[in-house]
Parts: C-alpha cells; sequence; structure tokens
C-alpha cells in the first residue's frame, strides 16, 4: 500500500492507493489546509489514522527542490526529510520529489480529459516528452524511454538564459539587462515574469497607464492575475495589459520550441504549471504555434510534435502515486 501526496504551500492533498486500483484511483483521500500544521508528519499522521490503511511506502510530490532526500517547501515554512518522515510515521520506504517531476511521472497514464490541444501532431511511441511549466517559476522536465520504462529526468532550464524571438522581445531583454545580472527565461515567462513585461511595456512608453489600472496593480500583492484578467476580459480596456499576454505566449511558445529541439520529445511537449489554463483564447489563436514552429530549417519538424496543455490539477498526486505503484510503463 502506497502513501501518495502533493504538498505545496496552500493545500496538501494525501491518498492511499494500490497496485491493484492503480495510480488514478485512490482508496480513501483527504485534503488539508497546509498553514493549519507545523509539518508534513502531522498531517500524515492524522490522515492515516483516519484511513485507517496500514502503508509500507511514501512518495509526495513537494513544491519546492529536493536534494539528497531533504526539500523545503516554497511559501510555507516546512523542512522536509525522507529519514525523519520514514522514522516518525513508521514507513519503510518514503520518497520526495519536486512537484513539476512528479507531474512527469502521471504523463504517461493521461487520458484525453487530462489535456487541451493546441497541436495535435503526429506522436511516435515511446519517444521522449517533454513539460515546460509557468507558474509562480518556470520549471522543466523530460521523459526518456529506456526500453521498458519512462525515467523522468529533472531539469533547471527555467534558468537559461532568455534568448529573445522578435524585437521587441529584444528591446526587453536589453531592458531588463538594466535591471538585474541575469535575465533568466523565468524572469520573463513565469508569474515573476508577466510584470517584469509589463513594467517594460510601461517605462518604455508603448502606451499610457489608466489611473484605476495603476491603483489596482499597486494594491494588489501579486498583480500578475490583474493583468491577466484586464487582457483576457477585454483587451481594448489596457492595450499594455493585451500586448503583456501576448509578449509572454510568444515567449513561451519559443521556449517550448526549443526544449522540444533540445531533447526531441517527439512524443510530445505538455504545458502545465498554473497560467496556462487561464489563457487558453490566447494559446489557442494561433501565436503560441507560430513562436513554437518559428526554428528555420526545423519548422517542418517542429509542427509534427503534439503540443497540450494540462488541464488536470490532480496531476502532481497521480505522478506521485505512479512513482510509488510500479514506475513509467507505456501506456497508449
Amino acid at each position: 500500500m502506497l502513501l501518495a501526496g502533493d504538498i505545496g504551500g496552500t493545500k496538501t492533498v494525501l491518498a492511499v492507493f494500490s497496485p491493484e486500483t492503480g495510480p488514478r484511483e485512490p482508496l480513501f483521500e483527504a485534503v488539508y489546509r497546509s498553514a493549519d500544521y507545523v509539518g508534513l508528519e502531522t498531517i500524515a499522521a492524522d490522515f492515516l489514522e483516519k484511513s485507517g490503511f496500514s502503508v509500507n511506502r511514501a512518495s509526495f510530490g513537494v513544491a519546492g527542490p529536493v536534494l539528497r532526500g531533504k526539500a523545503s517547501i516554497t511559501n510555507l515554512h516546512w523542512n522536509l526529510d525522507e529519514d525523519y518522515l520514514s522514522r516518525r510515521l513508521r514507513i519503510p520506504e518514503v520518497h520526495l520529489i519536486n512537484d513539476l517531476e512528479a507531474v512527469a511521472h502521471a504523463l504517461p497514464h493521461v487520458v484525453p480529459s487530462d489535456l487541451h490541444a493546441l497541436n495535435i501532431g503526429r506522436p511516435a511511441p515511446r519517444s521522449t516528452m517533454a513539460i515546460i511549466a509557468p507558474g509562480t517559476g518556470m520549471g522543466e522536465a523530460f521523459l526518456a524511454w529506456d526500453g521498458a520504462h519512462y525515467r523522468v529526468c529533472p531539469s533547471e532550464g527555467g534558468h537559461s538564459d532568455f534568448a529573445p524571438g522578435t524585437p521587441l522581445e529584444g528591446e526587453l531583454l536589453k531592458h531588463l539587462q538594466g535591471k538585474m545580472d541575469h535575465v533568466s527565461l523565468e524572469m520573463v515567462c513565469s508569474g515573476k515574469g508577466i510584470p517584469h513585461i509589463y513594467g517594460f511595456l510601461r517605462d518604455t512608453g508603448f502606451g499610457e497607464e489608466p489611473a484605476w489600472l495603476s491603483d489596482k496593480i499597486q494594491a494588489a500583492e501579486d498583480p500578475t492575475p490583474v493583468i491577466m484578467k484586464t487582457a483576457l476580459d477585454d483587451p481594448a480596456i489596457s492595450p499594455m495589459c493585451a500586448k503583456t499576454v501576448e509578449m509572454f505566449v510568444s515567449i513561451l511558445g519559443s521556449a517550448a520550441g526549443n526544449l522540444a529541439l533540445t531533447v526531441m520529445s517527439t512524443r510530445g511537449v505538455f504545458i502545465g504549471g498554473g497560467i496556462p489554463p487561464r489563457i487558453i483564447p490566447a494559446l489557442d489563436n494561433g501565436r503560441f504555434m507560430k513562436s513554437f514552429s518559428r526554428k528555420g530549417r526545423m519548422a517542418a519538424f517542429l509542427k509534427k510534435v503534439p503540443v497540450h496543455i494540462i488541464l488536470n490539477p490532480r496531476l502532481p498526486l497521480i505522478g506521485a502515486a505512479c512513482l510509488g505503484v510500479g514506475g513509467n510503463r507505456e501506456s497508449s
């Protein structure tokens, strides 16, 4: 029996799985508000008592970096340790993985309702898959077929250099180079990056910022939802917000195409993270795929690569369960 979890700064989702029912059908599941507890061990102990199940393995996808079996949770003062959790919960085998790696483990098990297609393409069986995920930050990972299973390969590609694909993006790079030592992809293509794009357009005279929008942005703890909602609700109200989202989509498309070429992801590129499902109309209008395939002699190759937006927010939990109940075998 496996205890699997999706551990985030806002909520913690725990579930019990068995090899017989598989990673998509939990036997028992519960959701906890993370901030109400001093640590994962407290939540897990409460969960196991209520579930009535005895488990011998645990796999947790965590919203933060994992190094040598230890992790810290972004936006939450928890420090996790595999050995400590194993002793405290009396579970012989405990694994911590980054939440994006957990999503990657789930990719061989996705069903059509988990996804929204941007490009149907021609998926090649048992070939590489890639995931790029703009949320608060930018995450990347890929899966490689080893002859029997998919192996998840983590990446820190979100911290690679931002590569402009248009003259305006080139001006954005120069603008940000005057403000920071290193302009990474994450600094322009994430929740952190959207305010940087908007600020560039505002500060370089692309348009005027109306007082009501300035007040909203200044009052917001996070300006990104304000900018995105304004752009999607009525682009004419704020051309700068609309242009910000356009540039974000173009940059994301180019970065996804770069990743597809780097790892030869002919099984597909999957767009994860919290932002893409909220801006599907902006991703669906052709701008993303134009930027994705704008790679000179490789354009024809990229037009055959399937591209999907991940819609299912449960994939981190499913992926954590996949890691514990049998690995990533090929699925249709």
